[in-house]
């Protein structure tokens, strides 16, 4: 089994409804879904990245602002978790600031490009995303896709141009999963927080509630998730789905009602 997370920067429920994602689309017909998923505050993205790796709101991993600070209690990423279980890591994005989410050494392969603000970065980092498991096969892999945030705040979330971008960023999923096998992949698209008018950061619905889609083996078809579904359910329901045991410290479930999968 492998999994592969793919968050779209500043993605709202109702632009996911709205825009051109046929890739997407059939992840959502293929497996189990919730347009009512969500985040932490502050509702940004440094801050919510830390509590989708980390398992714990920011009060407990201290990261409130899109600038990292040492934790005064560090609490395990999931990639370290799955380092240490002996399982292949990756990395594929394009904001800087998100090398933080594991320690140094935990990652087998990690890509950065300095593209989120031109028109075609998602896709430019996804044609490296799909090259790289076209030769080679982690168990984990994170890919990134910072261009819809970027759309968002330059014209505003829901605008023509927001929209169009997460067209793009569902372009450049599609990309990867071409180079995955279906039979042997999970595959989770979410995103870290929403946005309204040219910002986010804040308690409005439309900043914290997030799609969260899964879909592959072990996951239960055509469903739409009853169970509240928040951002730190991320490290443990991924840890389940390659059968490695949580870390201690982690604060989310397991969202039992999307997968077959039990603890190891």
């Amino acid at each position: 089994m492998r999994v592969i997370l793919f968050v779209l920067d500043g993605l709202r429920p109702d632009g996911l409804q709205q825009a051109a994602t046929p890739h997407v689309d059939r992840l959502i017909r293929q497996g189990a879904s919730t347009y009512a998923a969500r985040t932490v505050m502050p509702s940004a993205t440094l801050p919510c990245h830390t509590s989708m790796f980390r398992g714990v709101p920011p009060q407990r991993h201290g990261i409130t602002t899109n600038t990292w600070v040492p934790q005064v209690r560090p609490v395990p990423s999931l990639v370290d978790v799955l380092h240490q279980a002996g399982k292949r890591t990756a990395f594929f994005y394009n904001w800087e600031p998100l090398r933080d989410l594991a320690d140094p050494g935990s990652l087998d392969r990690s890509y950065y490009m300095n593209n989120c603000h031109e028109p075609n970065g998602d896709e430019e980092l996804a044609r490296l995303a799909a090259a790289t498991l076209r030769e080679w096969t982690p168990d984990f892999a994170f890919v990134y896709l910072g261009g819809t945030d970027v759309a968002g705040h330059d014209h505003g979330w829901m605008s023509a141009q927001y929209l169009a971008a997460i067209g793009r960023a569902d372009a450049a999923v599609g990309a990867v999963l071409a180079e995955t096998d279906p039979e042997e992949t999970v595959v989770i698209v979410t995103s870290d927080h929403g946005g309204h008018e040219r910002t986010h950061g804040t308690e409005m619905d439309e900043d914290m509630t997030i799609p969260w889609v899964i879909a592959g083996p072990s996951v239960s078809a055509g469903r739409r998730l009853r169970q509240p579904v928040s951002i730190i359910d991320n490290p443990p329901t991924m840890a389940a789905l390659l059968e490695v045991a949580p870390a201690p410290d982690w604060a989310g479930q397991v969202v039992r009602e999307a997968i077959n999968a039990t603890d190891p």
